[in-house]
Order: structure tokens, then sequence, then C-alpha cells
């Protein structure tokens, strides 16, 4: 039997994710701003990190939903979700910045409109 609330939990970590990835990126204006220095390559550790953690968590969410839960928001390439934490956790050194700087700016807001939706139906 599927545990709603453990669901919710899950989203709401993804959620504090998507917020950080937000925050931190706040001052990057372009892809220099994540290769170009120490700081900036901290930065994208750390951004890469924490979609890492997005990815794994929706595959726990398919894992727990049957895989019935992602595809009722198809708006979403949720199979790229997924590719991309496969791709930073076991090709880290072929991760392209200006992937993860599209990311940032184009994926994350909408990933976070779609999974504060998400929480809200579940509620």
């Amino acid at each position: 039997m599927l545990d709603i609330s453990h669901l919710k939990d899950i989203i709401k970590q993804i959620l504090d994710a998507l917020e950080k990835i937000q925050w931190r990126f706040v001052p990057v204006h372009s892809v220099g701003d994540l290769t170009d220095t120490p700081q900036g390559m901290e930065k994208l550790d750390s951004i890469c990190m924490l979609l890492v953690a997005i990815g794994e968590s929706c595959k726990k969410i398919d894992r727990l939903t049957d895989g019935k839960l992602l595809p009722r928001y198809p708006e979403i390439d949720w199979k790229g979700v997924k590719g991309v934490r496969d791709i930073i956790s076991h090709h880290y050194f072929d991760v392209d910045a200006e992937v993860i700087y599209g990311i940032c700016t184009k994926q994350v807001p909408i990933l976070t409109k779609m999974f504060r939706h998400m929480l809200e139906e579940l509620d």
C-alpha cells in the first residue's frame, strides 16, 4: 500500500533541493560563472549533487507508485530528469557546464512548479 505521507516527504525534499539550486544560481549569469573560478566550480559541484539527489528521488517515487504518478505529469521529461542523475553520477568528468546552466535556467523553475502542483494534489 502506498504511504502518501512518505511520498509527500520525498516531494518536499525535492522541492527543498530545487530551491537550493535556485538560491545558489542567483549570482550566475553565464556558464563562465560556473567554470572560470574555484568558487564557480564549487557552485557547479554543489548544484550537480542536488540534481543527482532529485533524479534519485524521482526514481524512488516511481518505485513507490509503481510508475503511476510521474506519467500523470507528461509536461516533464522524467526520463531526462532521471538520466541527468545517471550521467552526473557515472560520468562526472564528462558533465557539460552549459547543459547544467541550461537545466538551472529553464528546467528547474518548471520542475519546482510541477512538484508544488503535485504536492497540492496529494493533499
